[in-house]
């Protein structure tokens, strides 16, 4: 790799060498590295792009880093990956994707996730989405992730997704099925600037008895920029959900939110909340006492609320 793929690969997945464990490092359309575990297998797709990965039941404390590099202008990248997680597991994955784009054609990077997560696993999972590139170039940086989640009886998943920067459209869409006992936990942060464009999808039918399902969204759009924020919560059974979009808005931006709820159960219990505001000017005030601009104080503020 060179400076810019470690660069990218730095931001994305906190790396600055080969992580300990099994990996797979996607750069430009292809594999560059690879290493496997005796409880986690990674097999490339005979019958389109991307792999699968296999944790075998009853893995512990052990971790799988998929990141993903795009340093090539006009590279359309695409990947399907699946997850399968043995029964009683409890491991890490570590995703995210990386754009570099100085050209004047569009680069983009599309990955659906499919995660199959079973009963009583415990899985954390980790996406980080980040571009960059020199200014005045017309290649836009584009990123649509699909997350499709199957949670098995009593299974647990922390889902982690963040976009802070550099991304000029995204489409993010998540869709999950949750049995009997299964919890879900979804946790988004992103900052849109300038002219990009953001959607959020969530979608989560609780068919389950006693299954749950939070999702906690924080946002914030800057100068020019447009977010839309939506998430559906069906409750089928015996359950509960919560919905939550908290957005900053600031210059001229737009924000749109949408959440939504639906029961066939009249004991499903389900909660949606949206806030969209701006930041505080007592907030900005007790922050430029201390000694901060105006400008570091926005941004501190920005960082306390993303993280």
């Amino acid at each position: 790799m060179d400076a810019i793929q470690k660069n990218i690969l730095k931001e994305v997945a906190d790396l600055d060498a080969l992580p300990v464990g099994a990996y797979n490092i996607r750069s430009n359309g292809a594999t560059s590295a690879r290493n496997t575990t005796a409880n986690i297998d990674i097999v490339t797709k005979e019958d389109k792009p991307g792999i699968d990965i296999i944790i075998k039941p009853g893995t512990v404390h052990e971790s799988v880093h998929i990141p993903v590099v795009v340093s090539q202008a006009g590279l359309k990248d695409m990947v399907y990956n699946d997850f399968y997680v043995g029964e009683g597991s409890d491991v890490v994955i570590v995703a995210g994707c990386g754009i570099h784009n100085c050209g004047d054609a569009d680069s983009a990077h599309d990955g659906i996730h499919t995660f199959y997560v079973g009963k009583n696993a415990k899985l954390r999972y980790i996406e980080k989405h980040y571009g960059e590139g020199e200014e005045g170039t017309r290649g836009k940086r584009l990123m649509n992730p699909t997350t499709v989640v199957h949670l098995e009886e009593g299974a647990q998943m922390i889902m982690e997704t963040s976009q802070i920067a550099g991304i000029d459209d995204t489409t993010r869409v998540t869709t999950a099925d949750l049995a009997a006992g299964a919890k879900l936990d979804i946790h988004e942060s992103i900052m849109t600037t300038g002219e990009q464009n953001a959607v959020s999808n969530f979608t989560a039918d609780l068919n389950g008895e006693d299954c749950s399902c939070n999702i906690v969204s924080r946002a914030v759009a800057r100068d020019k920029s447009r977010q839309h924020f939506t998430s559906r919560l069906n409750g089928n059974n015996v359950c509960s959900g919560h919905s939550e979009c908290d957005s900053i808005m600031m210059d001229q931006a737009y924000v749109l939110a949408t959440p939504e709820l639906a029961a066939s159960c009249t004991d499903a219990s389900l909660i949606h909340e949206a806030a969209i505001g701006k930041i505080a000017g007592e907030q900005l005030m007790k922050l430029m006492t201390l000694g901060l601009t105006e400008q570091e104080a926005e941004e501190q503020i920005i960082s306390g609320f993303l993280r």
